[in-house]
């Protein structure tokens, strides 16, 4: 085992914390909930890769698209982005052209960021430190988490677009005063407005938590249990329940990873089609 993961072999919950934790510029995780002054290495690193991943690998299919003799990849696009187009209609009819591109996005980026928790979990700590060990600095204190979306500033970031989307499409469709009348008289009519106001931002405010929060949780859960798995390693007769259960584990976790993005996914044309109704059919 390398250095990177000495501290694991004599403390599981130091262990533990060390694959929990983030790579940052200052070196310190943040003080708050919400601390604008650290920037995660680690989760821009591996969402801009698997970012251009995605947009290169489009990129080709569409430079080289035949009708006649699809590749394997073209294939596998296709099917996606029928899959998904299929979803925005039955959901979103009226759609402007670019919801269709942008819920494929969403899907396939938080699928790729959910994939990479099928990485052994000392994988690419331990190539990191081994990298930083070179440039010496001692690996033991070099963190890295390969799971962007088990960081809730990922999760955020994307239930905030949607927010700001949902924000947009109301007032587009509904006028300003329109989608200011929603707070003011739903659901209990005029004359409970003070409850009204309470109970539509409650409903508003809850769709992007419930998106980030959703999507943080399951994934985090995920790789917390994977620890705890890969910590039977450190005894010999345990090893045959960690390959049992990392392998149950795993396969359930097939299941996990694509149905996590295909819920941001559909949930967020479920609220962009639901901003886009008018004031009476809300």
């Amino acid at each position: 085992m390398s250095e990177s993961n000495a501290p694991a072999i004599s403390s599981p919950v130091e262990y533990i914390q060390h694959h929990l934790q983030n790579m940052t510029l200052s070196g310190e995780r943040p003080s708050d909930l919400v601390d604008f002054s650290v920037f995660f290495i680690d989760t821009f690193l591996v969402s801009l890769i698997l970012a251009s991943i995605f947009a290169f690998a489009a990129w080709r299919v569409s430079k080289n698209i035949d009708a006649d003799k699809p590749t394997g990849m073209q294939n596998i696009l296709e099917t996606v982005v029928e899959f998904v187009n299929q979803q925005v209609q039955d959901i979103f009819p009226t759609a402007d052209k670019w919801v269709g591109p942008l819920a494929i996005t969403i899907f396939v980026w938080v699928l790729f960021m959910n994939a990479m928790d099928f990485l052994p979990v000392d994988l690419l700590p331990s190539l990191v430190g081994g990298i930083a060990s070179v440039f010496g600095y001692d690996p033991r204190h070099v963190y890295f988490k390969s799971v962007p979306t088990t960081n809730l500033d990922t999760t955020f970031a994307l239930a905030l677009l949607v927010f700001g989307l949902i924000i947009f499409y109301n007032i587009k469709n509904k006028g300003l005063v329109g989608y200011i009348k929603v707070f003011l008289f739903h659901p209990f009519g005029k004359w409970l407005m003070p409850v009204n106001i309470i109970m539509t931002t409650i409903e508003e405010v809850a769709k992007p938590v419930s998106l980030g929060l959703r999507l943080f949780g399951n994934m985090f859960a995920g790789e917390l249990l994977f620890l705890l798995i890969a910590l039977l390693a450190f005894s010999v007769w345990a090893m045959p329940a960690q390959v049992a259960l990392g392998t149950l584990w795993g396969i359930f976790h097939m299941l996990v990873v694509p149905l996590q993005a295909f819920i941001f996914m559909l949930l967020t044309i479920v609220y962009l089609g639901l901003a886009s109704q008018g004031v009476e059919e809300h």
